[in-house]
């Protein structure tokens, strides 16, 4: 996490499932019953494009309703959320997939049991098993996405131990749900289709969190991914273990850092089953750092400067880039959908942010970074532009943001707006694959209505 103001879209999307909303109120609903739900509506917009089959230009107007109930008998929890994702208003050849469109679903559905401090005076434990979503630590390899229209979920069961003083322990074994449908024609109509699950496809592992001293923290975790066949529509047949660690400072005032540090090893196939491309090793590694200054007084500015390293394919016979797993990207890298150049792989990045939040209610943040390529004879990042002889350097260009949140009535209505542009280095405009050179635009605006 940098910061609380630049992760302000994915706490609303998580206060709003699980906090008690109008209509709960509104149907008199007893203390024992939880309901809450959301309507967001986002127009989309993007002028020039990065990768290498999507339009050149085009929108999207995306919906998404959400409508979460629990209900708390004491000891057990039983809870239930229905989304509906949709997308309109796009053009043919549109990248809009999956990530977009996920029409009448059932994103959690699920039986919590509360364990209390059966594994430690001072600490609460519970146990959790069905459908779920899942946020764990800085939510690079495991997260509940607040922007993205669709949601990602993982049927299975976790175990989360808390203490007081910041600590805790989960430990979880799932399958994640491959969103459907996938072809062209389902989406662009919205067709509903049950997502699915199997053991085709496990995520698992265990993270722990403690205080070491003077506001710093320290995280360390191990997940692994089993994948056989075809769940994803460029990649498949991995075998993955990721450990990584995390220490971080985030005070109110004064300095603020966090050092992340994650490696992959296994194997992996890097294409569909039926690329004929063999399974061969993995040897990847990831790391984010930040150090930066939080003001006090009326405005709150933070000012940071960062660094991410994710590595990409160097050799044949071996895959070096970075699987980011289940991550969320908004709150580091911009705005995802229609945009979303920049993702954990691929990739060294340096940059600077600024946050600021000037009244009550409105938050700033602006931030600039440099993309250059780790490899520069794999693909740039999330594009699939290539250059396999490595002569169109590994300058990918530099990105700007800015995004401005406004609670127009605080924990009812939302107003998110930003801009984004992605000015083309030399790859992005030369590489043998790369779209029209020009460099690429986007813009949105989102009002969210909780209830």
């Amino acid at each position: 996490m940098t910061g609380a103001v630049t992760l302000l879209s994915a706490g609303m999307a998580h206060a709003q499932i699980t906090d008690d909303g109008l209509l709960h109120d509104a149907i008199g609903a007893p203390d024992a019953l939880h309901l809450s739900g959301s309507v967001r509506t986002r127009f989309e917009a993007i002028d020039g494009q990065y990768r290498e089959d999507s339009v050149n230009r085009d929108q999207v107007l995306a919906l998404r309703t959400t409508l979460f109930a629990e209900y708390d008998t004491g000891p057990v929890r039983l809870g239930a959320e229905f989304h509906d994702a949709r997308a309109y208003l796009q053009r043919r050849g549109s990248s809009v997939g999956t990530d977009v469109v996920n029409a009448l679903e059932f994103s959690q559905y699920y039986l919590q049991g509360d364990l209390g401090q059966a594994l430690g005076a001072g600490s609460e434990t519970h146990i959790k098993a069905g459908r779920m979503t899942m946020q764990i630590g800085s939510e690079r390899l495991v997260a509940r996405q607040g922007f993205r229209t669709s949601v990602t979920s993982f049927t299975g069961v976790r175990l989360i131990r808390e203490g007081d003083d910041g600590r805790q322990f989960v430990a979880f074994w799932t399958m994640p749900t491959v969103r459907l449908p996938t072809g062209t024609r389902a989406i662009r109509r919205n067709r509903p289709q049950w997502d699915r699950e199997n053991t085709d496809l496990q995520l698992f592992g265990a993270f722990n969190r403690t205080p070491v001293g003077r506001g710093v923290m320290l995280e360390g975790y191990a997940y692994g991914l089993i994948e056989r066949g075809e769940s994803q529509a460029d990649r498949s047949d991995r075998r993955l273990f990721t450990p990584g660690f995390r220490v971080f400072r985030k005070p109110d005032t004064g300095l603020a850092f966090e050092l992340e540090g994650m490696a992959q090893f296994g194997e992996g196939r890097d294409g569909s089953p039926d690329s004929g491309k063999p399974v061969v090793p993995v040897s990847a590694y990831g790391a984010h750092g930040d150090v930066g200054y939080q003001f006090g007084g009326g405005w709150k500015p933070r000012l940071s400067v960062f660094l991410d390293y994710y590595t990409g394919n160097r050799r044949e016979g071996r895959i070096g880039r970075f699987d980011t797993l289940y991550g969320a990207r908004r709150f580091e890298f911009g705005p995802t959908e229609l945009f979303g150049a920049a993702d954990r792989s691929n990739m060294v990045s340096p940059g600077t942010r600024l946050t600021a939040s000037p009244v009550q209610g409105v938050s700033l943040m602006t931030d600039y970074r440099l993309l250059r390529l780790d490899s520069a004879t794999d693909r740039f990042s999330n594009s699939d532009v290539r250059d396999g002889t490595g002569r169109s350097g590994r300058n990918a260009g530099h990105q700007v943001q800015v995004q401005v949140e406004y609670d127009v009535i605080p924990k009812v209505v939302a107003l998110d707006l930003g801009f984004a542009r992605l000015f083309k280095g030399r790859f992005l405009r030369d590489a043998p694959n790369a779209p029209d050179p020009r460099d690429v635009n986007y813009g949105y605006a989102s009002m969210m209505f909780s209830f």
